[in-house]
């Protein structure tokens, strides 16, 4: 029987939005009955060949995506335990944080004691300071930001604070400049979890927001896997807004991407010239392109694109490398509303030299991962979670 090789690297790949059913309590979210993965497949002629043979029918109830019985890869899901369903605490879960706390939110805007230090501080007043959408707004005000200079301020069901500039007026370095100074003044109670940098062009009527967009995070609260790593001299290769996800600690070499193509093509090249560690990326397309656009015929093209290129990647791998597919949490885009969803999100453990998966089940925190790969990499424990690595390992019975 093939014992799983201690493998020399892991490339662990983070489908932003790409959950997989509601999680029992997403009613208290607003998101029961929410499948990112299952309402687009039951939407959309969905053919993901490579993901079927690795199990991704064995996870989620998916239309044209058989339950193989013998996976090539380990499948399951994660739930997750901290409070909310944003991106950063979804990856700070998976790297063995959790927040028990969410992050303040602002349905009605931001109050005064946030903005008027805001304007103060950057001299300019803004516009908007409202619940909306990323396209909509820019339809409502961006020929007002041209005329004016004043950026545009934001926000979402989720504890973000976004500002958004047309780059002909507020150059992307200065509006990064900008956030950085929200980010500076926007402490507790009004620390949100992200600040971003929404940089865009064109015309009244045809505004697009560029790929200049930065994330400016909260620093996790605590250690991290990436910190520990770090800490233990092996590298971690952060690709597409992780470093920005974790405020540049624990991370070290980073590249920011235009888009899924992009992080696949700095994927595959990191791969090339990297003999050990942690390859981390995010691909953000899903869920900011078509999740929060409520298009799923975008979103089933985009995971389409995705598969296709999975073998690329495999070619690349050594023996006993671990490929690594999950999620930060849902993005539904057949859901009312255009926000994050409450949902788990997929595991998918890629083995090269491994031919049989196993089931990992549902595993009870995002954190498990995180443990699986501290035990890997032979660093000390996560103070959550619960290791999947004696199950991957032992031999097949």
């Amino acid at each position: 029987m093939m014992r799983a090789v201690s493998p020399t690297r892991v490339i662990l790949i983070v489908l932003d939005g790409v959950g997989a059913g509601a999680l029992p309590d997403a009613d208290r979210y607003g998101d029961a009955g929410s499948d990112t993965l299952g309402h687009i497949s039951r939407a959309v002629a969905l053919r993901l060949p490579t993901l079927e043979r690795w199990g991704l029918g064995r996870i989620d109830d998916l239309e044209g995506i058989a339950p193989v019985p013998h996976p090539t890869a380990h499948f399951g899901k994660m739930a997750e335990r901290s409070a909310g369903k944003d991106t950063v605490i979804g990856h700070w879960e998976m790297t063995g944080v959790i927040t028990p706390t969410p992050f303040p939110t602002y349905p009605n805007g931001f109050p005064p004691e946030v903005i008027g230090p805001f304007e103060a501080a950057i001299g300019r007043k803004v516009l908007g300071n409202k619940v909306a959408s990323g396209t909509e707004i820019l339809k409502e005000l961006g020929a007002e930001q041209m005329a004016t200079g004043a950026p545009i301020v934001y926000t979402s069901a989720d504890s973000v604070f976004q500002i958004a500039a047309h780059e002909a007026t507020i150059p992307p370095e200065k509006l990064w400049e900008i956030s950085r100074i929200a980010r500076n003044l926007l402490k507790p109670p009004h620390q949100v979890a992200r600040v971003i940098a929404r940089p865009f062009i064109g015309e009244p009527g045809r505004f697009v927001r560029t790929d200049r967009r930065r994330d400016f995070s909260v620093a996790p609260p605590a250690e991290t896997l990436l910190d520990r790593l770090q800490a233990a001299r092996i590298p971690v290769i952060g690709i597409g807004k992780i470093e920005d996800i974790f405020s540049g600690r624990g991370i070290s070499e980073s590249v920011h991407t235009h888009d899924n193509n992009d992080g696949i093509d700095q994927t595959v090249r990191f791969i090339d010239r990297t003999d050990t560690g942690l390859i981390f990326t995010n691909l953000v397309d899903f869920d900011m392109l078509y999740g929060h656009r409520n298009d799923a015929v975008g979103f089933a093209k985009a995971l389409e694109e995705f598969d296709r290129r999975l073998p690329e990647i495999v070619s690349k791998m050594k023996e006993g490398d671990w490929l690594i597919l999950t999620a930060d949490h849902g993005n539904d885009p057949l859901f009312p509303g255009t926000d994050h969803t409450r949902e788990h999100v997929p595991l998918i453990v890629f083995q090269k030299g491994v031919a049989s998966g196993r089931d990992l089940g549902i595993r009870a925190t995002f954190a498990d991962l995180g443990q699986t790969l501290a035990e890997h990499f032979g660093v000390d424990r996560l103070p959550v979670g619960e290791s999947f690595l004696p199950l991957i390992a032992a031999p097949a019975a």
